[in-house]
């Protein structure tokens, strides 16, 4: 299980690298916040509902969201 969780969130994270290395300018607050908050979501979601695909993927759009929301502000 602990595994399984660790191996989630690295290919997040790793997703995310990836995505914002190919910004052509530096990435805003928001979306710092948006791609950090879906990979704590990911991990959060994945380990409250047991490794499965809906509470991993709901996690991570809710962390999102809220990752956006709070760049915002900054």
């Amino acid at each position: 299980m602990t595994t399984k969780l660790l191996m989630a969130a690295v290919a997040a994270s790793l997703i995310s690298l990836t995505a914002l290395s190919g910004c052509a300018s530096h990435p805003t607050n928001a979306q710092i916040g948006t791609a950090a908050g879906a990979v704590v979501g990911g991990v959060v979601g994945s380990s409250v509902s047991g490794g499965s695909t809906l509470g991993t993927v709901g996690g991570a759009a809710a962390g999102a969201v809220i990752g956006h929301e709070l760049g915002k502000k900054r």
